[in-house]
């Protein structure tokens, strides 16, 4: 009978920090895995890997050699790496596409599309050679929907979906299975933000934003938890979903 455990093995989420990713953090740890939390901030990180009893290691996506480090650390104390939480990302600018801000554009392709392709690419090294393993991309439902005012996170999150199915086929015969999570609006401190910017932008207020935009669109009418879009992850990154690979899941209290 195949479980949802994780005991024994090693998982890196990065971004784990906050928001998803702590939560995700978390969740693996109480299922048994060994977790390194990998993040921009020692700060943020370091409370999450001590609550959980994992190992913080300061990670900026977008540089290789960080990555490169994260994995080697992992793989140095704790014998392999068996999951990869592909989390570490930024929202990007919000901003109609005749004004946008080119600059900050440009950053959240660095950080969301080049920064899970570094971890793509070293994770893919190291779990070929192990001949086993899960990726677990946080792509998003503006992976698969286009919205307006987010062209830079949508172009991200749909590359990620595509760059899932296609390292799916690579690396699958070595047993390394690639999926993604498509989270939809997940309430906190990050929503907030995006929310009061897109408010600004559009000159409404953030209430009417978040009713017609959010709450009221899903078919359970409300937010979406942290903590639901962890489950999911354990499920992708646990032998309960062993014959699934190269799939984009949606979490999203079902919003249509």
């Amino acid at each position: 009978m195949t479980t949802h455990s994780l005991a024994g093995r090693t998982a890196i989420v990065t971004g784990g920090g906050t928001g998803i990713g702590r939560a995700i953090a978390e969740t693996f740890a109480a299922a048994g895995a060994h977790v390194v939390v990998a993040g921009r901030s020692l700060a943020t990180i370091e409370p999450v890997a001590a609550r959980i009893g994992g190992i913080a290691i300061a990670c900026d996506v977008t540089r290789l050699a960080d990555v490169e480090a994260v994995f080697a650390t992992a793989a140095r104390k704790t014998g392999r790496v068996d999951v990869l939480v592909n989390n570490a990302g930024q929202t990007g600018p919000v901003g109609g596409i005749a004004d946008v801000d080119l600059d900050a554009w440009r950053d959240c392709i660095e950080t969301n599309l080049f920064g899970a392709m570094h971890c793509l690419r070293v994770a893919a090294r190291v779990m070929g050679e192990q001949r086993g393993g899960s990726i677990i991309n946080m792509s998003s439902r503006m992976g698969l929907h286009g919205y307006p005012m987010r062209t830079a996170y949508c172009a991200t999150k749909f590359a990620l979906i595509g760059m899932t199915e296609a390292v799916a086929r690579e690396i699958g015969p070595l047993g390394v299975r690639v999926n993604a999570l498509c989270p939809g609006a997940v309430s906190g401190e990050l929503m907030d933000r995006v929310i009061a910017r897109r408010a600004e932008a559009e000159g409404r207020p953030p209430e009417e934003i978040i009713r017609a935009n959010y709450t009221d669109s899903a078919a359970l009418r409300r937010w979406l938890s942290p903590e639901e879009v962890a489950t999911a992850a354990l499920f992708l990154a646990s032998d309960a979903s062993s014959a699934i690979t190269g799939e984009s899941i949606k979490v999203d209290c079902g919003r249509f």
